[in-house]
């Protein structure tokens, strides 16, 4: 073993080999990188489909999970089970993209031969050979920068699947940025995510129906505490014969009254609750709820729709938003 190699310097120099394959690569960004946003965004009906050999099928694979997650259905196809009954799974609405950086690999040929029988199968190849197969065969080919690899005798793919790799993560960002796919788009395909949890809503968290703790304005403090102790949350929402909420009131509360008035279980409810109760759209971040409820130092909110702040459809309390692990 070599004592003397500096492996801080040769990691550098890695990282330099690829800094300077993504300034080249940046140069090669031209029409023919239009061409292939606009055949994806064109793709209504079908599926695009990535395969590549070895490394450059890694990166492929990526790219097809960057596409799908962005909102563009994708999915990776194994070039060696192709030649072996999966080339089944490409339809005649399909877009096929193939990676190699060579053009020439075996395995890729006869996906390319299938795709060439079927002219309603669209074919972009990505390649750094302008003569190679793949680049001739392609309806629309993108021609990545021959490069030198970070490594001795320029023989492992590393600057080349770096600029792979980059190079999907544009075209899946243009994409998306066209679709104007938002943070609540993709939420929606990745319910188990940390960033799903970051943006659940309100309306996802609230209590509603039955559960939700409603009495009238004019019922007197007995009753309503029969009822706070039956719900179990520790508010009561209080509403007018229109159905307006008009006031709420919290166990807190209640032992401030207690303390205050002598027989206060008589007194009518609409004396002593809290007018005007702070109100949120059920489309609110429950992240911004919670942060609400830390600043105004109260653990529920009422919940409305659009605009109908007097409206409470539901309840929202800071037990349902930590237990979702939102803070």
């Amino acid at each position: 073993m070599k004592k003397n190699l500096n492996y801080q310097q040769i990691g550098k120099e890695v990282i330099q080999f690829e800094i300077n394959a993504l300034k080249s690569l940046k140069s090669y960004i031209s029409k023919s990188f239009s061409k292939v946003v606009k055949l994806i965004l064109n793709c209504k009906d079908g599926k695009v489909i990535l395969s590549g050999v070895g490394k450059s099928g890694v990166i492929a694979r990526k790219w097809a999970a960057t596409l799908s997650s962005t909102g563009t259905p994708s999915f990776f196809l194994d070039a060696a089970d192709a030649s072996h009954g999966d080339m089944g799974q490409i339809t005649s609405k399909d877009i096929v993209i193939l990676i190699s950086n060579s053009g020439e690999s075996d395995e890729l040929k006869n996906i390319i031969q299938y795709t060439s029988r079927n002219k309603n199968i669209k074919l972009i190849g990505i390649t750094s050979k302008k003569n190679s197969i793949l680049f001739k065969s392609s309806d629309v080919s993108l021609l990545m920068p021959r490069i030198k690899e970070a490594g001795p005798e320029n023989i492992v793919p590393t600057s080349s699947t770096t600029n792979q790799l980059a190079l999907g993560d544009a075209i899946a960002i243009a994409c998306m940025r066209y679709k104007k796919f938002t943070k609540f788009d993709f939420k929606k395909i990745h319910p188990g995510g940390s960033l799903s949890i970051k943006l659940k809503t309100v309306g996802e968290l609230m209590i509603t129906g039955k559960k939700l703790p409603v009495v009238k304005e004019y019922i007197k403090m007995k009753q309503a505490l029969k009822i706070i102790n039956n719900k179990k949350l520790g508010v009561l929402i209080i509403k007018n014969q229109k159905g307006d909420t008009k006031g709420i009131i919290t166990d807190g509360d209640l032992k401030r009254i207690a303390q205050k008035y002598n027989n206060f279980e008589n007194l009518m409810l609409q004396k002593v609750m809290k007018k005007n109760p702070i109100s949120v759209r059920d489309d609110t971040l429950a992240a911004a709820a919670l942060s609400i409820m830390n600043t105004k130092k109260i653990t529920s909110l009422c919940v409305h729709k659009d605009k109908k702040i007097r409206k409470t459809i539901g309840l929202i309390h800071m037990h349902d938003i930590l237990r979702s692990n939102i803070n």
